[in-house]
C-alpha cells in the first residue's frame, strides 16, 4: 500500500465516523481492520444485524458465518450487512436472497426486496426472476418488485440477459450511477429508464471498506 492510499484510507475512516455510518453499525473497528488487511484477513459473515435476520430458517446475529447454498431473509424493519470472500452486501428489510454454490452458474439469486452489493474480481452470475446479470468486479443495487426489477449499475460493467425479450444480452457500463433502469417482468421491452433510488455513495464506501477497497469513483 503506497503512502497516498494509506492517507486516503485514514481520511475515509474519519469521514465514515463523522457520518455515523461505521459507528451506527458498531463497525468502526471492523472497517479499520479491513482497510489495513489483505483478503485472507478480511472479516467474513454477518458484520451487522439489525432486527430479524434469518438464514436457512434460523435467526442469526452479528458474527454468524454465511455459506454458499444458504438463504438469507430479512424481516420488516431489519437489515443485514455481510461479507462473503471479497464481496460485501447490504440487504435491506423484507428481502430474500439465495446464495448459489457455483459463482459462474449462480452466485446469488435475489428473490425479493432490495440489496446493495460490491464485488471483487472474478466472473459471477446474479439472477432475478426476469434477468440474468453477468458481472466481474462491479457494484450495483437491485430492487425486486412484482412487475419489474430496479437495477442501478453503480460502477463497472455487466451483461444483462433478458429471457423474455428474445434479444441479445445488453452490455452496460457505468462510472458512477450512469444509467439506472427498470427491467419489466413481462412483455418484450428490454429496459426502461429510472432514477437513482434507495442507495447512496456513503453506503458503497462502507461496503468497499469492509473488503479493504476504495470505490473507483474516489480519486486518490
Amino acid at each position: 500500500m503506497n503512502d497516498t492510499t494509506s492517507l486516503y484510507r485514514r481520511e475515509l475512516l474519519k469521514k465514515l465516523a463523522v457520518a455515523g455510518l461505521a459507528h451506527s453499525c458498531g463497525m468502526l473497528g471492523v472497517v479499520q481492520q479491513s482497510l489495513a488487511a489483505n483478503l485472507l484477513d478480511i472479516k467474513q459473515g454477518m458484520i451487522s444485524v439489525k432486527g430479524e435476520v434469518i438464514v436457512d430458517g434460523k435467526r442469526v446475529r452479528k458474527g454468524s458465518l454465511v455459506k454458499p447454498g444458504q438463504a438469507i431473509k430479512t424481516g420488516k424493519g431489519a437489515e443485514a450487512i455481510y461479507v462473503i470472500g471479497n464481496n460485501a452486501f447490504l440487504q435491506r428489510e423484507s428481502s430474500k436472497v439465495h446464495l448459489g454454490t457455483d459463482a459462474l452458474t449462480e452466485f446469488m439469486r435475489v428473490v425479493s426486496g432490495r440489496i446493495l452489493s460490491v464485488f471483487g474480481s472474478g466472473n459471477k452470475r446474479i439472477r432475478v426472476a426476469n434477468a440474468t446479470i453477468g458481472i466481474r468486479g462491479t457494484a450495483f443495487h437491485i430492487g425486486v418488485e412484482p412487475e419489474r426489477t430496479y437495477f442501478c449499475l453503480c460502477y463497472g460493467e455487466v451483461e444483462v440477459t433478458l429471457p423474455t425479450s428474445g434479444k441479445a444480452p445488453i452490455q452496460m457500463k457505468s462510472a458512477h450511477h450512469d444509467q439506472p433502469v427498470y427491467i419489466p417482468s413481462h412483455g418484450k421491452e428490454s429496459t426502461l429508464p429510472a432514477e437513482m433510488l434507495d442507495h447512496h455513495d456513503d453506503e458503497l464506501k462502507l461496503l468497499e471498506a469492509l473488503v479493504g477497497r476504495l470505490p473507483p469513483f474516489i480519486k486518490i
